[in-house]
């Protein structure tokens, strides 16, 4: 399998980056985080213009989620993006933000017909929701103004990406997708959702290996000692081996191979354990500075551990994985 990149792909790999560093400074993410209301003019004058990559592959969408984890970009993009994946099964095109409700109390996209979906990100700051309810064997999808139904906010770590508790009762039932097609739609949200822990895990050992350098003990840098070293090294062997991971998962779910469903829960598997894995060691690294609020750190230590368990946390993903490689 060939791995390597396309002018394309490294055009958008490039833009991405290049947009997100200079329009996504750590000064907006700290403001969005009091006042989210900061983060619209990112959405409005950059960011809406790529839900298009929803139409693309799913590995030129996986490349641009890797860049925006790396950023840490608060707003609506990424509710959005998934919304859009959803709107697409029903053939429908949405004209502003959105965000899916299709989970019940477990957190996980198991199509159901509760009352209340939970674990909605943004669902307070977007225009629409796309409400998945019914069946398994028939999922159905209705796209609702977000004004018109009652949001409960859910008191979580991460405040650059609320959550809420969104209440759907009464609400029609929609139109009716193929159980394929939602499947489609969810191995899509996990790509996009572990390409951007990637992301994420790369900010933060980028982070910890450049304090490294620098921070000075003994009269050396702290880079020079062996213990350290090791801690570094083998989180970026667990990065490197989610981004192949999250890599092939992308190129299956494109050719729709039938090992997608196992690359795509072995892809959320890594990118979690690699984030956090990432998160402990740039947090040991940085030492006390890392734990001060001026630092910034922490906002990429919330959504790594916050990415890990949406849509299922890496031990869902990993006892998905059994069941599919174990199989009786």
């Amino acid at each position: 399998m060939d791995f390597s990149l396309t002018d394309e792909q490294r055009m958008i790999q490039h833009t991405a980056r290049t947009l997100l560093g200079r329009e996504c400074p750590l000064d907006l993410v700290r403001a969005a985080w009091d006042n989210p209301a900061l983060a619209q003019p990112l959405w409005r004058d950059h960011l809406q213009d790529w839900l298009g990559l929803a139409e693309q592959s799913t590995c030129d969408v996986s490349l641009f989620m890797e860049e925006y984890g790396r950023a840490l970009a608060p707003g609506v993009y990424f509710p959005s993006l998934l919304a859009t994946f959803a709107a697409e099964a029903v053939e429908t095109t949405l004209s502003g933000s959105a965000t899916v409700a299709v989970a019940g109390y477990d957190g996980f996209w198991t199509v159901n017909d509760e009352a209340i979906k939970h674990y909605v990100p943004c669902a307070a700051q977007v225009d629409d929701i796309v409400v998945v309810h019914g069946s398994q064997r028939q999922p159905r999808v209705a796209i609702v103004a977000g004004a018109s139904v009652a949001v409960t906010p859910v008191d979580q770590m991460d405040r650059l990406r609320p959550q809420y508790q969104v209440h759907v009762a009464g609400i029609e039932p929609g139109s009716a997708i193929s159980p394929q097609a939602w499947q489609r739609v969810v191995r899509r949200a996990l790509v996009a959702t572990s390409a951007e822990l990637v992301g994420v895990g790369r900010h933060l050992l980028d982070s910890a290996v450049a304090y490294a350098k620098e921070r000075q003990q003994f009269g050396r840098a702290i880079g020079s000692f062996q213990g350290l070293q090791w801690k570094l090294v083998d989180a970026a062997l667990e990065l490197e081996r989610a981004a192949s991971a999250v890599a092939w998962a992308a190129m299956c779910v494109d050719a729709d191979t039938a090992d997608a469903d196992a690359a795509v829960h072995s892809a959320k598997l890594e990118a979690g354990t690699a984030a956090r894995r990432c998160a402990r060691t740039s947090l040991q690294v940085h030492g006390g500075i890392g734990y001060t609020w001026e630092h910034g750190l922490h906002f990429w230590l919330r959504r790594a551990y916050a990415g890990d368990a949406f849509m299922g946390s890496s031990d869902y993903h990993a006892r998905r994985l059994a069941g599919l490689l174990f199989v009786a």
